[in-house]
């Protein structure tokens, strides 16, 4: 009896050997195609409040984050508002300002040159823009 159920369970074992490895999977994706281009100009925008300024020909407007900006055909130039520099013979002299001493960190730019400032005043007597709160990273 044993001879027999042995033989029984060596058939059966390579029956299902035999079934296993005549499965194949064939995966037939077809010619490749190219992507669909991307979209130059954003789908959805979050509403996250992250002012810019951005421009459109010769023209500049606020928006609330750059993608917002994007998706209405601007182009952000940098980060805050848009503001109006008045002209040189209208700007009060830096050298006549004078600014208290109290901390409270601002980080400001000017042209490309980032800093950290003691407080909003010095900077602004320095022709620096404030750009926020506490200091740069």
């Amino acid at each position: 009896m044993s001879l027999i159920s042995n033989t029984i369970r060596l058939s059966v074992l390579s029956a299902a050997a035999f079934i296993i490895t005549s499965c194949t999977v064939v995966v037939d994706e077809g010619p490749v195609r190219p992507m669909p281009p991307r979209p130059d100009r954003p789908q959805m925008c979050t509403q996250q409040y992250e002012p810019v300024c951005a421009v459109r020909g010769d023209r500049q407007r606020t928006f609330g984050n750059a993608c917002t900006a994007r998706a209405e055909g601007w182009r952000p130039i940098h980060p805050g508002e848009c503001r109006r520099r008045p002209p040189q013979s209208e700007r009060p002299d830096r050298l006549n300002r004078v600014c208290t001493r109290e901390y409270a960190p601002v980080c400001a730019r000017r042209g490309n040159r980032i800093r950290t400032f003691g407080n909003a005043c010095s900077a602004r007597a320095q022709d620096f823009r404030v750009l926020h709160r506490g200091e740069c990273r």
